[in-house]
């Protein structure tokens, strides 16, 4: 099998040049660029498997590439950042990032965090669709529709979606959501779940209605209903 493609963004070249041989030790095929436009223009030309952004380049923020390649891909995209600040990393999992690491970082976690994002976005078990009031979860064929219409979930959306249809109409904590989607060390960070489920309940819910398929039971977790 062939390597997987990771597209990496930062404009800081000792950086650059540490990831590409943490990565390529890793066994993954390293697609370098410093700044926003070569980034888009590589991952355009051949789209990698998953990507690495820094949120500050040169010609742009890593949270507008991010959300360029949103558009048209549901790829791993993991943010470097120096800035540990809740509301940089709120904006970024709203821009549609699967996750957010602040430098300096360990390159053996960077390189856990990227497999397992990986590992997320590749699963495909093989289940029968779940369907609930006009919306359909092809849990093998990872694929969702809303009456009809295709909707394009990241892979974290996925895995939060999948979470709780199999687990249709019970209780989930915000707890048993991290650490089934995120992993352990995710078990205690409520915020970002509930960005991530503030973004899938857009791409899912009816507009300007009550929540159809995704209910709160405040201050404890998420149900699925329908």
């Amino acid at each position: 099998m062939s390597a997987r493609r990771v597209l990496v963004c930062d404009d800081e070249p000792q950086i650059l040049r540490a990831l590409r041989v943490v990565l390529r030790e890793a066994g993954f095929d390293v697609v370098p660029a410093a700044t926003a436009e070569e980034a888009l223009d590589r991952a355009a030309v051949q789209p990698p498997d998953a990507a690495i952004i820094d949120l500050v380049l040169p010609d742009g923020d890593g949270i507008e590439v991010c959300r360029s390649l949103r558009e048209w891909s549901a790829m791993p995209i993991i943010l470097l950042s120096a800035v540990g600040d809740e509301e940089e990393k709120v904006r970024a999992l709203e821009a549609g990032a699967d996750d957010y690491v602040v430098k300096p970082f360990a390159p053996r976690e960077l390189v856990a965090r990227l497999q397992a994002n990986l590992r997320r976005a590749g699963e495909g078990p093989d289940e029968p669709a779940i369907v609930a009031d006009g919306l359909e979860i092809d849990l093998a064929a990872r694929t969702v529709r809303r009456d009809g219409a295709e909707v394009h979930l990241t892979p974290i959306e996925f895995g939060l979606l999948r979470a709780l249809a199999r687990q249709r109409g019970r209780l989930m904590t915000h707890r048993t959501l991290l650490v089934e989607v995120w992993g352990p060390a995710y078990a205690s960070d409520t915020q970002v779940l509930r960005t991530h489920i503030a973004n899938l309940r857009r791409k899912i819910e009816p507009a300007d209605e009550a929540p159809r398929y995704i209910r709160t039971d405040p201050g404890v977790g998420y149900r699925f209903v329908g």
